[in-house]
Parts: structure tokens; sequence; C-alpha cells
């Protein structure tokens, strides 16, 4: 999904959030806010890790013309496209940040409140396009990877 749209949907729920709790503070609403979208500088480490460019315009079209790609392939062709290692894409980020905003902080819990919206919505933009869902998990990422990477 791209940034816009993370952005939109981030910035909804974060409103929908101050309705519902109007006890979570203004910090917190917007460390959730750009929590929601900024997990994605990931895909920008893994655009720089494959291209070696660090021009952020160019990245940004890279991936919309791999979502083009993509979206152009017949819907049974589209799950077997690998979408590429993201670091901070998995439910084990959020396990941990809730952690350390149990034992630490709530900064911590309102960074995985984020992220977790985050990954929801791109779990469900996943099913909806009929794509694999990679980046619910960074371990079965991670071999998934692996094993890419073997065969080829």
């Amino acid at each position: 999904m791209l940034p816009k749209y993370h952005f939109i949907f981030g910035l909804s729920f974060v409103i929908f959030l101050y309705f519902l709790f109007p006890q979570i503070s203004l910090l917190g609403l917007s460390i959730i806010f750009l929590s929601s979208f900024f997990i994605d500088v990931d895909h920008y480490l893994y655009y720089f890790l494959k291209e070696k460019n660090l021009n952020l315009k160019r990245g940004y079209n890279w991936y919309k013309n791999k979502i083009k790609r993509t979206y152009s392939l017949p819907m049974s062709e589209r799950k077997k496209i690998y979408s590429g290692f993201y670091l901070f894409h998995g439910i084990e980020w959020i396990i941990l940040l809730f952690l350390l905003g149990y034992f630490i902080s709530s900064f911590f819990t309102f960074i995985a409140i984020g992220f977790l919206f985050h990954l929801i919505v791109d779990v469900f933009h996943e099913i909806y396009f009929k794509r694999s869902i990679d980046k619910s998990s960074l371990i079965y990422n991670y071999y998934r990877w692996r094993k890419l990477k073997i065969k080829n």
C-alpha cells in the first residue's frame, strides 16, 4: 500500500481513538499516528539495499512500478510474488514494543499500537488484492527470503 493511504488511514484511526479514548494524550496520539506510517522506512531500506540508491523519489517510484507489475498479474500468480524483506513488518516487533511499553514506558505502547494498526491495514490490503502476506511475521518473512535466495 502506498504511503499516502497509510497516512490517511493512520489519521482516521487516531481521530477515532481520540473520540473513543479521550484519556490518550495528544503526544500519545501523535506517536501512534507517526508510527502507523513511518514503519514503512524499512521499504526504503530494502530499496536502498536492492538498488544501491538513496534517492527517496526514485525509491517511491520503484515501489509504485513494482505494485503496478504485481497488480497486472492474474490473481492466481500474485501470491507467488515475494514482496521483499521488511525489517519492521512483523508481529515480533509489536510484541517487543508492547513488552517495553509495559515495563519501561507507555511511549513504546503507542509505537506498538501504530505498528499494529499498520500491519492490520497491510494484511487486509494483501488479502483484498490476493497477494501473499509476507509482512505479518519477521521470522516467516526471513525464512521465505532465505529460501528464495538459496533457489536463485
